[in-house]
């Protein structure tokens, strides 16, 4: 029998509410739980987690379900259970404080709390008695509130010292100048680190690192390192061949709990995928490698089929691991018997060898489960089994469709159909990306560009509002489908993130479509940007705007995040984003303010190691010239130099393609409309690309061979630049 329906019931997020019916009497982050405790003096017991999130489910069922302690907790606790994708703000400073207080972090995170919300004691996942090491929740229950009761001094000096702490990422202190050298040193670390056999950076559990492979992919465009090379084809083809990569289904799981990339933690997030497609759209870029090519086209595939409203636009947040406590990604694993029942075979045969799916697989809580990844090529064992490799490819393919047609019947994961801005913005700019640099044998570049236009108009029409800034939520899917509850949903402002990716994404809204229209889009949102969360006196950007009303709890420490999670940093996504705009304005607010912000760690960046690559990316643009190739023209001639212009990467390149002729000036950005408009090929009409470095044009060029060697000197020329810059930089 259901308990009766505690105060999630009327929750916006599908997390909360599918702990309505535990016996736990459960708030809401908010004023009401703040003011119950204060009015009760009881401390706060407050519970972190996902929906997405195994561990989080498990101990909602050993124990926020169990009857005694819920009892427990309703005789001394307030509890408040938080949504970690709905509020990042709470869960970064709660990560913090349990961090400091335990040296672990993760989820489901469990802190205990003084009345006015300080941490004072916490940890992860607690078993509900004492269990492989782990102290029980209801032992740590009765001691937390026997500490309160007795001895209240010593928990709010703990509270305060741990508050202490938090406020210490606010970076308040002398400013240094930014090193070129910094970009060679996270190179550097990230070549140390390296794991040579298996590919990625240290060992177990192994995640991914999206702004480092960006980062070394942009050192090799430049440089032509050869051992920059081989750390990210060695990491990218390990991955794709992994169990980490979804081999029926497409897509990435969040992380591999092994070195080899063979058994995942089974949930998908948008924010993993979209940046391990720019990945591979970027390394087939610099590579040719067509299996990079077609890896980014299969999460793409996976994404269009899973994870986006395909009428509406928009990508929704996560899929699940786990369609019930009792499997560990029984939906995305095989039996030897399970595959034999929908293959014939032939495709049997091929399957178990190319796929490992073998009598016992590695699965710990079903020892018959394989979790399949990719072994030897078709080519390699066309001669074991005496088949031509073409014919063994076929099979394959039908293998792969009769697979994943008989996944498709099983009970699928839940998937949470919760848009937000920022992760929004991330599969945007890497649906752009990918439309831009793909080759057509991959993907329908018209398609996947229409998609992310549409995305990216839901996202400003629902999401932005010049007067009360962006929302972190476009909309709640579960909510929408219940029309009687939408109602209830409540705004959670945008935090940086959501105005940086939002802002990165309109600029390359502009520059793949050529409407001025995302121009200004980015302009608007950088004033918001720059109005609600940059720290004037000392330089940087806070995580949260400033309130007119009080912050409640942790939200009183105020915080600068300079170091990648498994998403961009910030404070680095705000300095690249304004950078940008710099590029196009020639606005001195924007760079200073960019500038500003990478001096606030400028002396310690080093220290962050592969957490601090999308620091050396804003690093990137800020040392380096900027170089923008500006296509004007609609027929094939300007599809051939837009595709010669997008063809190299590099970070500090962008393409913008101008299809309107005529109006050429009205669709140029500030600091580019004195120059390309007076240019006679311009101004005649005729299709033209221009390159264009630090405000200075190049004559037009209108042959894609010629547009590609001047975009090869200028960036291999940087390149020497940089490394000479660097080894200097590191000498001193």
């Amino acid at each position: 029998m259901k308990a009766e329906a505690n105060a999630l019931a009327q929750a916006s997020s599908a997390y909360l509410r599918s702990a309505q019916h535990q016996p736990v009497q459960w708030l809401p982050w908010g004023e009401e739980a703040f003011a119950r405790a204060q009015r009760e003096n009881r401390p706060i017991l407050l519970d972190i987690g996902a929906v997405w999130c195994h561990w989080c489910h498990v101990m909602d069922r050993e124990s926020y379900e169990n009857p005694e302690i819920a009892a427990l907790i309703h005789q001394s606790f307030i509890p408040v259970k938080v949504d970690r994708d709905e509020r990042p703000d709470v869960d970064s400073r709660y990560q913090a404080a349990v961090q400091a207080i335990s040296g672990q972090g993760g989820w489901p995170l469990t802190a205990f709390l003084t009345p006015d919300g300080r941490p004072f004691f916490g940890g992860t996942y607690f078993p509900p008695e004492d269990r492989g090491g782990r102290p029980g929740l209801k032992r740590v229950l009765q001691a937390i509130a026997q500490a309160y009761r007795e001895k209240p001094n010593d928990v709010f000096e703990s509270a305060a010292s741990v508050m202490a702490v938090i406020d210490t990422e606010a970076f308040a202190g002398q400013r240094a100048t930014v090193n070129p050298a910094i970009i060679g040193q996270i190179v550097a670390t990230a070549q140390s680190m390296f794991d040579a056999e298996h590919g990625g950076f240290g060992s177990s559990p192994k995640f991914p690192h999206p702004a480092v492979m960006d980062l070394l992919i942009d050192h090799y465009a430049r440089t032509g390192d050869a051992h920059t090379r081989e750390i990210f084809v060695t990491t990218l083809d390990h991955m794709a061949r992994g169990g980490v990569y979804d081999q029926i289904g497409g897509g990435f799981h969040r992380y591999s709990t092994d070195e080899h990339w063979t058994v995942p933690h089974f949930e998908k997030m948008a924010y993993d995928n979209s940046e391990l497609l720019k990945n591979y759209v970027h390394a087939w870029q610099v590579t040719g490698i067509s299996e990079f090519a077609s890896t980014a086209a299969d999460i793409i595939r996976w994404m269009d089929s899973w994870l986006s409203d395909r009428h509406r636009g928009g990508f929704y947040a996560s899929q699940d691991a786990d369609i019930s406590l009792d499997d560990d990604g029984d939906y995305f694993t095989w039996t030897l018997s399970e595959a034999a029942a929908v293959l014939t075979p032939e495709e049997l045969e091929v399957s178990r060898l190319h796929y490992g799916i073998n009598e016992f697989g590695q699965m710990h809580h079903n020892h018959f489960k394989n979790v399949l990844r990719r072994g030897p090529s078709v080519e390699e064992l066309a001669p074991r089994l005496k088949r031509s490799p073409s014919d063994l490819a076929d099979l394959l393919a039908g293998a792969r469709r009769k697979l994943y047609e008989a996944r498709c019947q099983r009970p699928t994961p839940y998937i949470d159909r919760t848009l937000y801005t920022s992760w929004n913005a991330l599969c945007i700019s890497a649906y752009f990306e990918a439309a831009r640099a793909l080759p057509a044998i991959a993907v329908d570049a018209h398609e996947v560009r229409s998609f992310a236009l549409r995305s990216l108009d839901r996202l400003l029409a629902e999401a932005w509002s010049p007067s009360t800034g962006l929302k972190h939520v476009i909309a709640y899917g579960e909510a929408e489908a219940e029309g009687e509850k939408a109602a209830s949903v409540t705004r959670v402002p945008g935090g940086l993130d959501d105005y940086a990716f939002s802002v990165l994404a309109c600029l390359d809204a502009y520059e793949l479509s050529g409407d001025a229209t995302y121009f200004k889009f980015a302009q608007s949102i950088s004033e918001a940007l720059l109005e609600r969360f940059e720290d004037r006196e000392h330089g940087g950007f806070f995580d949260i705007e400033t309130s007119p009303h009080p912050a409640q709890g942790a939200l009183t420490a105020r915080r600068k995040p300079f170091q990648d999670s498994p998403t961009p940093a910030g404070n680095s996504a705000a300095a690249i984003c304004l950078l940008r705009l710099h590029a196009y304005t020639n606005d001195d607010r924007y760079r200073t303010s960019a500038r500003h912000t990478l001096e606030v760690i400028a002396s310690v960046a080093s220290q962050f190691g592969l957490f601090a690559a999308t620091y050396a990316i804003a690093a990137v643009l800020l040392t380096q010239p900027h170089t923008q190739v500006v296509v004007v023209g609609n027929d094939e001639a300007a599809d051939r130099l837009f595709a010669a212009a997008a063809a190299p990467f590099a970070l500090n390149k962008t393409v913008l393609r101008l299809r309107d002729s005529e109006a050429v000036a009205e669709l140029l950005p500030p600091a580019l409309r004195e120059t390309i408009p007076q240019l006679p090929a311009v101004k005649a009409g005729t299709t033209t690309a221009v390159v264009c470095t630090n405000f200075t044009c190049q004559p037009p060029l209108n042959d894609p061979e010629a547009l590609r060697r001047a975009l090869a000197v200028t960036i291999s020329g940087i390149g020497k630049e940089q490394q000479q810059e660097g080894l200097a930089g590191q000498g001193s």
